[in-house]
């Protein structure tokens, strides 16, 4: 039996594009407040100590890192053992998205219900489900790429789609939250609760979305036997034998780290060295430029040069952004806003590869089918948003580490001169240094070149052939 019917579903058309672009604005609808504001409502509106806050994100980091990987293996497991007429994916994401909406407000609210270390636990209970919930949503929804997408020009489409989708849905969230703390007061559980309950429900509805206007079409047949055969620690061998795979998983660890240690220091940056921390606020105005070419000139640039081009390119001048900005801080006075200016324009062009990586994801799927004969999709999305997670984890982590390192007294007034240097330095240096790193990973570790292209490309039309004649 074939899982999906092959009518009119050659090519992606708008709706599909929208639709893809909807989901990741459901899931960050939810997750922007996680990053954002997740940290305040725990200390100022529930009352516990940032210190004990601080062990539980510990905890629930590792949690991540576990569920990621093991999601992605069901999800492949699952699939071959008993294939569903809606996809591999899809229905993963009609099962997913009333969870996560429903474990998002309960979250949000449940908590402030109780007190003491009752509290504690529930929120601990609450965040445990969430993540769970949030896990069972990104990765079909992430992996679904691979299957909408037939090439580059298709890749790089939905790529940009997604990120439409993502910078859209955090303007959204952040624009709602503070307005019900500025109304209710950051120390009141009632303006996190309402807050957070709009953003789950308009990301329900937007997940819902999501699901009515995508269609799956690279799956393959169920086979019970190939389902005895699909194991989490597979990933291991994947490991082994395809190097784009491991080229994206180093890049996730290199991406994340610079990103993640650029939005906790930054406020140190314009308060403490540039002395002017309200020009912070304004730095998403100034890459927009780079977000321009991400968003609209993207597909069209990725398939006269290819997306791996594309977004190496980036990368490279990106470096050089970071670097030349680091030169001119330590030779002279940099004004604030030229300080804003250049240094979002680099995070700009940095971002190009975050938000067009998801298609590389998908061309590592096709190629790692096509040497093992396992179409893996949720295994390898999953482990490689595990290798984003940790890099995540690593920035935070290592910025205030290294910020300590360098002689930072929240205490004084002024900072000493060596501070303020190496300020400077983890601002600005270490980003591009991050991102050089992430440069020469697809400069040397990736190997999809235009006759690898062509192979997967025979590999793929085989299988598709052989396919309608069953």
């Amino acid at each position: 039996m074939k899982i999906m019917k092959e009518e009119k579903k050659d090519s992606l058309k708008l709706k599909h594009k929208i639709g893809y672009g909807l989901g990741d604005a459901g899931g960050v609808m939810t997750f922007a407040l996680m990053s954002s504001t997740f940290s305040m409502y725990c200390t100022d509106a529930l009352g516990i100590s940032s210190g004990t806050i601080g062990i539980l994100l510990l905890i629930w980091n590792v949690w991540d890192f576990i569920n990621d990987p093991l999601m992605g293996a069901y999800i492949d497991r699952s699939f071959a053992k008993n294939s569903s007429r809606r996809g591999k994916f899809r229905p993963w994401i009609l099962r997913s998205a009333p969870l996560l909406c429903v474990t998002f407000i309960a979250l949000w609210s449940a908590p402030s219900l109780f007190a003491g270390i009752t509290r504690l636990c529930v929120l601990f209970i609450m965040k445990i489900l969430y993540e769970g919930a949030y896990t069972m949503f990104n990765i079909p929804m992430g992996s679904l790429l691979s299957s909408m997408a037939d090439n580059d020009e298709e890749r790089a489409a939905l790529s940009s789609a997604r990120g439409v989708g993502s910078a859209g849905a955090t303007l959204i969230a952040l624009f709602i939250m503070p307005l019900f703390l500025k109304k209710y007061g950051e120390s009141n559980p009632t303006g996190y609760a309402i807050g957070a309950s709009i953003c789950a429900l308009i990301g329900f509805a937007m997940c819902l979305g999501h699901y009515a206007l995508t269609f799956e079409r690279n799956n393959t047949h169920s086979n019970p036997e190939e389902a005895d055969n699909i194991k989490a620690t597979d990933i291991l061998e994947v490991m082994k034998v395809n190097r784009p795979f491991v080229a994206l998983c180093v890049h996730g660890l290199f991406i994340c780290t610079m990103q993640y240690v650029g939005n906790t220091l930054n406020n140190y940056m314009y308060s403490d060295v540039l002395g002017d921390i309200s020009i912070a606020g304004y730095g998403t105005l100034f890459s927009a430029p780079s977000m321009i070419i991400i968003f609209i000139a993207g597909p069209i640039i990725a398939r006269k040069i290819g997306l791996e081009r594309l977004i190496r390119y980036g990368l490279l001048i990106s470096c050089i952004l970071y670097v030349t900005l680091f030169g001119a801080l330590m030779l002279t006075s940099v004004n604030p806003w030229v300080y804003a200016i250049w240094s979002n324009t680099a995070m700009g062009f940095a971002f190009i590869s975050i938000y067009m990586q998801w298609g590389l994801v998908g061309e590592a799927i096709d190629y790692n089918e096509m040497i093992t004969g396992k179409r893996t999709e949720g295994s390898i999305y999953g482990t490689f948003n595990l290798s984003r997670r940790v890099g995540q984890t690593i920035g935070n982590s290592a910025a205030m580490l290294l910020l300590g390192l360098v002689g930072y007294n929240g205490a004084l007034a002024v900072q000493a001169p060596a501070t303020i240097n190496g300020i400077k330095a983890l601002c600005v240096l270490l980003p591009g240094i991050l991102v050089l790193g992430s440069w020469a990973t697809f400069k040397f570790l990736w190997n999809m070149d235009d006759e690898m292209r062509a192979r997967v490309d025979e590999f793929k039309a085989a299988k598709k052939a052989v396919d309608k004649a069953e």
